[in-house]
């Protein structure tokens, strides 16, 4: 449906012609995602300074039947952030207040456009920790991360990041706001309404607010790069630390050789080890007592799961060793063509997957190069595909429904999810119909048609049409 000019109007009004953007140059950076998959196209760009403009934007919405998609870092891996048409897209790049950090009450209440790192500097500030950590941490913004649930490095230890929410401030379909600012820990009191909105990707409401937990600021860290000789060598050494070290792991990455060679290649990082190995092993303790990683990968070696390791001895090295893993992403672009697979399995069926997706793919398109890597310690991988060396760019991309497909096949056997904290956005939205029942879709319909009776609110993201 094309949106009027006396709808764009009225809500150019709102927040001012200074913050409405119509300009197609302008509305570039709202309209390309990282992927190249999805250009997007709209009438309008709103960028509301609060939750009352927000609220007023709804409200003519609602009344005129206009689609809005909402989007604050523009950093999603899946266009959930993209309009595709006629839909006007309303930024949050404007709300990034800090509202109040509660040192005491261990928590932080931010506006739901507040870059992430922006939160972890005010908590660090303030002697404690926000622990969601992410490549993109410089660019995402809070309402981003929360829905898509988030996950990042540190879920080991502390959770995705519906677990690091304690309440929301939400802006519904209609207009009408919902205040759930509470820093309560305990509040048992009927339907926790703040998880509905959290991993629905602003196709249940727009959240402007949130209370965030925080934690301690570790004292020390322990940085460890570790060869391993496989898959499984790498979950037994998971076990073996977090038997030792108790819940003082709080990162357990696995890399595939060939994500630290296009680091090491393209990045200009340096790889700590001198001898090869087909897999890696970045992980991290905090807080632990003096000399306990050496002894847990003295351990480790006596036992064949670690056969070289290099061990932070700076926080200059520590940032070093992190490096490897945080370019990974960024690298594979220069070896052309990309597919992303963001999958999660139970930790012990990690193994089983790698040994029988690598047949998968290989079969589907020979000569596909695997760049395997992620976080292990919460069965979350990052199963990236690379181009056949030779082969067109393009040509590979127009695979990505098939390779993803043989992928997740492999996934779905073994009980895994196919998007483990990237979320579902348009890459996914027709494949929920093969991983979701049919009662799972109609209760997730339920709630959508309940909270967005018009269905203005992102459409075209995460449910499949029926």
């Amino acid at each position: 449906m094309t949106v009027s000019e006396t709808t764009l109007q009225r809500m150019i009004d709102v927040v001012g012609a200074k913050h409405a953007i119509r300009d197609t140059a302008e509305m570039k950076a709202y309209m390309v995602e990282w992927r190249d998959l999805w250009p997007g196209t709209s009438p309008l760009v709103l960028r509301p300074a609060n939750t009352e403009e927000v609220s007023r934007i709804m409200a003519v919405a609602h009344e005129t039947g206009t689609a809005i998609v909402p989007q604050s870092g523009n950093t999603g891996l899946v266009g959930g952030q993209i309009p595709k048409g006629d839909e006007v897209l309303l930024s949050l790049d404007r709300m990034t207040k800090i509202i109040e950090v509660d040192a005491a009450d261990y928590t932080i209440t931010v506006e739901g456009g507040c870059i992430l790192k922006n939160v972890q500097d005010a908590a660090e500030a303030a002697g404690r920790l926000f622990p969601l950590k992410i490549a993109s941490e410089g660019s995402c913004r809070i309402g981003g991360n929360l829905s898509s649930n988030a996950g990042g490095l540190n879920v080991l230890a502390y959770g995705n990041a519906r677990d690091l929410c304690l309440g929301l401030e939400v802006v519904l379909a209609d207009g009408r706001i919902w205040n759930g600012l509470k820093k309560l820990r305990k509040n048992n009191t009927g339907y926790d309404l703040k998880n509905l909105f959290i991993g629905a990707e602003g196709t249940l409401g727009i959240i402007t607010a949130a209370v965030l937990k925080l934690y301690p600021q570790p004292l020390r860290y322990d940085t460890a790069f570790l060869a391993v000789p496989s898959p499984q060598a790498a979950v037994d050494l998971l076990s073996l630390i977090k038997s030792k070290s108790g819940n003082r792991v709080i990162a357990f990455e696995l890399i595939a050789a060939l994500g630290v060679g296009f680091a090491v290649k393209h990045m200009g990082v340096t790889n700590p080890l001198t001898s090869p190995s087909p897999w890696y092993v970045l992980t991290e303790l905090a807080d632990a007592p003096p000399d306990l990683m050496e002894q847990i990968l003295e351990l480790a070696m006596a036992q064949g799961i670690v056969t070289d390791g290099s061990v932070a001895q700076s926080e200059a090295q520590r940032q070093a060793l992190w490096n490897i893993r945080e370019l990974m992403s960024e690298s594979q672009k220069f070896e052309g063509g990309s597919i992303k697979n963001d999958i999660s399995v139970p930790i012990s069926s990690v193994p089983q997957f790698i040994a029988e997706a690598g047949p998968a793919v290989e079969a589907c398109l020979p000569g596909t190069r695997l760049m395997t890597f992620g976080h292990l310690g919460d069965g979350n991988l990052h199963y990236n595909l690379s181009q056949p060396i030779g082969m067109d760019k393009q040509a590979f991309l127009d695979r990505w429904w098939d390779l993803g497909h043989a992928v997740n096949e492999v996934v779905l056997r073994l009980g895994g999810s196919i998007s483990a904290e990237h979320g579902i956005g348009q890459l996914k939205r027709d494949e929920m119909q093969k991983i979701k029942s049919p009662v799972e879709l109609d209760m997730m319909r339920a709630v959508k048609a309940m909270l967005d009776t018009k269905e203005i609110l992102n459409p075209g993201k995460v449910l499949p049409a029926k």
